[in-house]
């Protein structure tokens, strides 16, 4: 009999709580896409954590939110099928949050899997409001495992906040190789790194009207050549992406490509396209074709 655990921790919370943040920090790596605008992650993806000799693997998921566009209800599905499948959930809520996000959890979280509360950001309040904060929710108390407050800018306890996850997962042994720090192919980073770039470089709707689709990957020893397409939904939209005589095209490249070169370790050749598919966002035929499987 092993005494190895390993187990499956969905990571939920509301738009902009900090879930890609924390895994990025977790492993080192800029492995999850990471922006300031809410609704930046769209899909499921696994994050691999060793912890001494547990294999922690982090689902990261689409903020819990509510709207009616095709799009947002996949990304709730993703998020909701993530809860139902896992071991553990991870909740982050933000200190400056109040209960609304949490309570509605709860309801979504209709198997009753057990969670632990992470809350987040506690470096932008005093230690008053920090402990005021975690009052409130002690009339939850019979719901959660553990209440943890964290900051990533404060250097949070990584491995007491790991400890923590590991001894509420199943004695199981690795379900994956102990070396690796995701199960997203190469491509589907870069995917999400390109998509962070946007995210990063335009505003308003534009991030949330455009996609990428790698179209190509060249391998060699010490460099990489990436082709990509820039999906958006119009005409307009896609000046704004290209910018005047190509500025934006240029600024999103330059920064997906760094991003890019710093995963990879290898000099890297990033071509970007710009097209155009009216209403892909609202079209299921769209988007499966840019992998979104309903």
């Amino acid at each position: 009999m092993t005494d190895k655990k390993a187990g499956f921790i969905a990571v939920v919370g509301r738009p902009n709580a900090g879930k890609s943040s924390l895994l990025n920090f977790f492993v080192n790596e800029n492995i999850t896409m990471v922006s300031h605008k809410a609704n930046a992650t769209r899909k499921r993806s696994d994050v691999i954590v060793m912890h001494e000799d547990n294999q922690l693997i982090f689902i990261d998921t689409p903020g819990l939110h509510e709207r009616e566009q095709l799009l947002n209800r996949y990304m709730m599905e993703e998020a909701i099928k993530a809860i139902g499948d896992a071991d553990l959930i991870l909740f982050l809520s933000p200190v400056t949050d109040n209960l609304e996000h949490y309570e509605k959890f709860l309801e979504l979280n209709s198997k009753n899997i057990p969670h632990i509360l992470l809350l987040t950001k506690i470096d932008q309040v005093k230690k008053e409001k920090l402990f005021k904060k975690i009052t409130t929710f002690m009339k939850y108390q019979d719901k959660y495992l553990e209440l943890i407050p964290t900051s990533i800018k404060k250097g949070t306890d990584i491995p007491y906040v790991l400890g923590t996850i590991s001894k509420h997962l199943p004695t199981h042994p690795p379900y994956y190789d102990t070396e690796i720090l995701t199960t997203q192919k190469m491509k589907d980073i870069y995917r999400e790194l390109i998509r962070g770039a946007i995210f990063e470089k335009t505003s308003k709707e534009i991030p949330y009207f455009s996609d990428v689709v790698i179209e190509g990957v060249e391998e060699s020893q010490d460099r990489e050549k990436v082709f990509a397409q820039i999906v958006v939904d119009s005409k307009s939209q896609k000046g704004i992406i290209i910018g005047n005589d190509g500025a934006t095209l240029q600024r999103i490249g330059k920064m997906a490509r760094e991003s890019i070169e710093d995963l990879s370790g290898k000099k890297t050749f990033l071509k970007l396209f710009v097209v155009v598919k009216k209403g892909w966002s609202k079209d299921k035929k769209s988007l499966q074709e840019l992998g979104y499987n309903f």
